[in-house]
């Protein structure tokens, strides 16, 4: 008869095995272990015969508790948008005016206006709305075509410089690059616009070419900027006296606007959102560039 063998330290049988003097010992499988195990695979038999589980072809079965995700999903789609439907009946009709002076009303189309935002408008102007290099600023109340909701909608409708038939068209000529203008009269219209945000630079050493500058800025500018050169609205023109840039202030990125232009685009959204979205979202962003900090 063969008498096992048993571990000195722990007084357990050895199955026998041994792997470079590391013997096996003969140690079961824990209770616990073996009961989770136990209920696990209970848990599952009943969990198939609950609900839908096993594919029959073009069917399933349906299981005994009648879940089906598919109904649930959408009556819960149905009841959000039931309850949506009194607030988006009233952006879609009431004037600007009544809907701000409605807390309550606004208090959601911040809410709801943040998601519109972040999934269709951060990509180029930022979640926070402050926009980045070459893209508009939301948060500062200066607009290049006005800041009031019914013209953000507007915007928001036709867009910038696009092909629907009603789209806002801005640009800036490339006034060096198509030889408008000469290579100094770019510099010197340049340090003329520089100066208006930096009245430091006007010393004596370039005065000159400020005042040939403006002479430039006057003739070739001030149509669409204005003679005092506080911008356009009407084409999008912007001031450029308050220090706020699209794309940059420096004096060489001026120089590279005048020399080579620039045209900004803004697509449109009339197709892509609903009434009610596009009207949240002007809300939204006219409430970015005027609420108090």
């Amino acid at each position: 008869m063969e008498v096992s063998e048993r571990d000195p330290a722990t007084g357990r049988e050895t199955t026998g095995h041994e792997w470079n003097g590391i013997k096996e010992l003969d140690t079961p499988v824990p209770r616990g272990v073996l009961m989770f195990l136990i209920v696990t695979h209970i848990w599952a038999l009943a969990w198939w015969f609950l609900v839908p589980a096993w594919p029959l072809g073009t069917t399933y079965t349906k299981g005994l508790l009648g879940v089906d995700q598919q109904t649930t999903v959408e009556a819960r789609v149905i009841e959000g948008q039931r309850e949506r439907a009194a607030w988006t009946a009233r952006l879609e009709s009431e004037p600007y005016d009544a809907i701000m002076a409605d807390e309550a009303l606004m208090q959601t189309v911040r809410h709801t206006g943040r998601q519109l935002f972040g999934d269709n408008c951060a990509a180029c102007h930022g979640r926070d709305g402050k926009g980045g290099a070459n893209y508009p600023d939301l948060t500062d109340d200066d607009w290049l075509w006005g800041g009031g909701p019914q013209l953000i909608e507007q915007t928001m409708r036709v867009g910038i410089n696009t092909v629907h038939p009603e789209s806002r068209v801005g640009q800036m000529p490339a006034f060096g690059r198509d030889d408008m203008l000469d290579r100094n009269q770019v510099r010197d219209v340049a340090a003329y616009v520089y100066s208006l945000t930096n009245p430091d630079t006007s010393t004596p050493q370039n005065l000159d070419r400020i005042n040939a500058g403006k002479e430039v800025f006057v003739t070739t500018c001030a149509a669409c900027h204005g003679e005092n050169a506080q911008g356009n609205r009407e084409v999008g023109a912007p001031n450029l006296t308050d220090a706020y840039w699209v794309y940059g202030g420096s004096m060489d990125t001026i120089i590279a606007s005048i020399h080579g232009g620039r045209q900004g685009h803004m697509p449109t959204w009339d197709e892509r959102l609903t009434t009610a979205e596009i009207r949240t979202l002007a809300l939204f962003v006219h409430d970015l560039g005027t609420r108090q900090p």
